[in-house]
């Protein structure tokens, strides 16, 4: 093992073993080198931090070396970080089914030299034939099960017209320049890594309900298994992304691929049809922005709720001086976890899809909106959470499994990109000759009001299932510029609603509590999303004092999220800094909770 990988595992451990000597401060070593913290405990000895990766002329972060190495290597031929973020979407389509894709869909934050921000949305659509009766039985019971798995399950898939519309608006290489990386994957095959091959083998049954996706994702028979380090080929995708790089988006819309979608959903009694596909179309958003301690705070808009929460979450931060309160002390978690649950009851009653009901983004993000919201805390007490309601802001005229990845190139401009399936393998339905995973993003609306989502989210009318609206999300790429107007920072999260809160406390980390971002990203994390009612935290998040002072206090702490999940969000993130008057260095920091990885140029 290298130095660099022990550094990494070692980091790693200490920063989820933080809080255990009393949910004390996040604080450098007087002594010691910035990559070196110490726990907090009396006399304790400084432990070795995460090492962030370092490039002197760009960065990507993904959550695949494979994916990373495609996007730098469009830097390395002069492309910009928007051909960088392209090539690495396309790769992760094949090297991260769980959850990269092209039958998808995301949200792309982008950040031009001049430092002027746009985003791009490519939410998945709903059907023309989406409608609440589909979801609901005779009795008007919401069948979940409709929206979780199977054709009824997927939403119109927006990946390629978003990664393609980003690369012919604000790239400069071509298309076959920036697919190449992934075609040669699907075509050449890779060396399957242990995880992804005891993953297949452990969706056998899943997948075996559906005859492509058992004939593409199973050996056939349960005791057939893969194997690590067998090449994985995926001839299909191979001619799937050819057809895209010779005939551009109108191949997966109107073209072969597009048939083959409507044909087999048609057939399987699913929704989408060859119309569905035509008139999809990507969407340029203004970015929601929030000012944070001087910093510029770019993210997300609706239909997206990530980029609104996190400005919210920030304005309450704010409030308070959150580095003298101590990194997951018991009054950090306590304040966190009662702005968290006031934001995401805003959630719940607010946020839809833009273009068919009315936002109030501007008021929400308002710095007096959530001083009032949150006026009624009680640093002794809980505000309970059936009495925690949604506010009325002034109104102006995912599994979990998502992935995210961040670039940034030597010119200042940046590309943070959030995308999902929704589940892992999203409806588990693989499209017959054409090799991709569909998406369960129907689960993402509200089937019936007072129904939760898989990630436990509830909502409104608001985001009520509806022909061609677009559902709700949690994913937050977010672009950070400091006090002089510099990039900073990158970062996005997967993890369903713990996207926002991971997103938000990496910001924190690095702005509040002074880590790298390497340190920032593998620090143990909380959550609390209004209901269900309990305040979840990762293992060894906090300290036992500190859970305990948080029950005295009346929370409901719980090690764990969604079914007992230790450990969530696998960030994937980089900093920037000035090197001299010119010159910009990047450090990329990869979540450890997963196999990601910075890759610089």
């Amino acid at each position: 093992m290298s130095a660099r990988s022990t550094a990494r595992l070692l980091g790693c451990a200490l920063l989820l073993l933080i809080g255990v000597f009393g949910g004390s401060a996040w604080t450098p070593a007087p002594s010691a080198p910035r990559s070196a913290v110490s726990s907090g405990a009396a006399g304790s000895a400084p432990a070795p931090a995460p090492v962030p990766e370092y490039a002197e002329n760009g960065m990507v972060v993904s959550a695949k070396k494979r994916a990373s190495r495609a996007g730098v290597s469009m830097l390395e031929k002069g492309g910009n970080a928007v051909d960088a973020a392209v090539a690495t979407g396309f790769a992760l389509a094949v090297v991260h089914p769980y959850a990269g894709n092209i039958g998808g869909g995301g949200f792309m934050v982008i950040r031009r030299p001049d430092g002027s921000v746009t985003t791009i949305d490519h939410r998945e659509d709903a059907p023309s034939g989406a409608t609440q009766e589909v979801y609901l039985d005779d009795d008007g019971t919401a069948v979940r099960q409709r929206s979780r798995r199977g054709h009824l399950a997927s939403g119109v898939p927006g990946t390629v017209a978003g990664l393609l519309k980003a690369l012919d608006e604000h790239g400069t290489l071509d298309r076959a320049t920036v697919m190449a990386p992934a075609i040669r994957l699907a075509e050449e095959g890779f060396s399957l890594p242990h995880t992804m091959a005891e993953g297949l083998n452990d969706r056998y049954e899943a997948f075996a309900e559906f005859p492509a996706t058992k004939e593409y994702f199973t050996k056939g028979r349960a005791s057939a298994e893969y194997r690590p380090g067998e090449r994985f080929v995926q001839a299909d995708l191979a001619r799937t992304l050819k057809r895209i790089r010779d005939a551009g988006k109108s191949e997966f819309y109107e073209g072969e691929t597009a048939s083959l979608i409507a044909e087999q959903f048609q057939a399987n009694g699913g929704l989408i049809d060859e119309q569905d596909l035509a008139e999809y179309e990507a969407v340029e958003r203004a970015p929601v922005t929030a000012s944070y301690r001087g910093y510029e705070v770019h993210s997300m808009g609706p239909p997206s709720s990530g980029g609104v929460a996190i400005a919210q979450l920030l304005n309450a931060a704010e409030m308070k001086d959150i580095g003298r309160m101590g990194f997951n002390s018991s009054a950090t978690a306590h304040y966190l976890g009662e702005a968290m649950r006031r934001v995401f009851a805003d959630r719940a009653k607010w946020l839809g899809d833009p273009d068919h009901v009315q936002v109030p983004t501007e008021g929400l993000v308002q710095k007096d909106y959530m001083r009032d919201r949150m006026a009624s805390f009680d640093s002794s007490r809980i505000t309970p959470t059936d009495s925690v309601r949604a506010g009325e802001p002034m109104l102006a005229g995912e599994s979990m499994e998502t992935s995210h990845y961040s670039v940034a190139d030597s010119s200042g401009m940046a590309v943070s990109v959030t995308t999902t399936l929704n589940s892992g393998y999203g409806s588990k339905v693989m499209v017959d000759e054409a090799g991709f995973f569909m998406n369960n993003e129907m689960n993402d609306f509200v089937l019936k009001p007072g129904v939760p989502n898989q990630f436990g989210l509830s909502g409104t009318k608001r985001n009520l299932v509806a022909p061609d609206r677009r559902m709700v999300s949690s994913m937050s790429p977010t672009i950070v510029e400091n006090p002089d107007g510099e990039l900073s920072l990158v970062i996005g999260a997967p993890g369903g609603s713990t996207i926002i809160t991971t997103t938000f406390q990496v910001i924190m980390n690095v702005i509040d509590h002074g880590m790298d971002i390497e340190q920032a990203v593998t620090a143990g994390r909380l959550h609390h999303q209004w209901k269900p009612r309990h305040l979840s935290h990762e293992e060894f998040a906090l300290s036992r004092d500190a859970v305990q002072n948080l029950r005295a206090r009346g929370w409901e702490v719980t090690e764990g999220v969604f079914g007992g999940i230790p450990r969530w969000g696998r960030a994937q993130g980089l900093r920037v800094t000035r090197s001299g008057d010119e010159g910009r260095v990047f450090y990329g920091g990869s979540d450890p909770r997963a196999n990601g990885a910075a890759v610089g140029l």
